[in-house]
């Protein structure tokens, strides 16, 4: 059975953080108010169940949750290195809307899904979430919604998605605005965009330069099939073979450009809160 608790209560409030501290120790879901969308968590190094926040939202380990922090110093310690612009994003934009995708901490024992060695983490700039997480330590943390649906933005679309799979329900009013955080992949030379978000691009670039988006990824244009595949002979009984002739000017077709790469989101348009 699911708890709610009204976090304008000062008191209900208190007793809803220390019951959510609780339901995040025993490996279960709790949904947290976030300053993007609301955000569904758990013990980001607990496998079971960070399992179990992707069995209910209805998604494969193939897209990992992003591990929201209540400080810069646990995000520093999840990862092994934040690049050449990190730092600076970091001091810039955190608390905020901004997921950073790093290279993760090789000596951490834990369990995201098919990360690929990296890490998506973030500060919210939420007083409840991040007074939360500094209780409970780095969270899995994926938007409180089923795949395919829209983020949840209230406490009550969060809980008529998710139900009974969630232990505790924290309440705190709307959220800051309906635009997901911005997410910045960090593990090349170049920093890239992964996802358009709260903060703007234009803003990413005042504080990195150059950021590559989707448009700087090379077409690979489709190879032209060779004249020797295109005009083979037909050998028959009626008809004799044939040395071929070479065309008067080379055969061609018009290469089908392959569709732009898309940039990485997820699906629950999107999932990382």
């Amino acid at each position: 059975m699911s708890r709610r608790y009204d976090c304008s209560e000062p008191m209900e409030r208190t007793r809803g953080i220390a019951e959510a501290f609780s339901a995040v120790r025993r490996g279960e879901l709790i949904v947290l108010p976030t300053d993007t969308v609301y955000g569904v968590g758990v013990d980001a190094f607990m496998p079971p169940a960070v399992t179990a926040l992707l069995d209910a939202k209805g998604r494969g380990r193939e897209m990992p949750p992003p591990v929201l922090v209540g400080s810069v110093r646990a995000a520093t310690a999840l990862v092994d290195d934040l690049g050449t612009y990190g730092q600076d994003l970091i001091d810039e934009f955190w608390p905020g809307a901004l997921t950073l995708v790093c290279r993760a901490n090789p000596n951490l024992m834990w369990d995201l899904g098919e990360t690929k060695g990296t890490v998506a983490i973030r500060m919210p700039m939420h007083e409840l979430a991040v007074e939360l997480l500094k209780e409970t330590g780095p969270l899995a943390v994926s938007s409180a919604n089923l795949s395919g649906r829209p983020a949840a933005r209230t406490v009550d679309e969060a809980e008529k998605m998710l139900g009974d799979s969630v232990a505790v329900y924290l309440d705190g009013g709307t959220s800051g605005h309906a635009d997901p955080s911005t997410i910045i992949d960090l593990t090349g030379p170049v920093p890239r965009l992964l996802r358009a978000g709260a903060v703007s691009e234009d803003k990413i670039r005042g504080v990195v330069g150059v950021l590559l988006t989707e448009e700087d990824e090379p077409e690979k244009p489709a190879e032209p099939p060779s004249i020797t595949e295109a005009a083979k002979p037909s050998l028959t009984k009626e008809e004799p073979p044939q040395t071929p002739r070479e065309p008067s000017e080379p055969l061609q077709e018009t290469p089908a450009p392959n569709p732009k790469p898309s940039l990485r989101k997820d699906e629950d348009a999107p999932g990382t809160p």
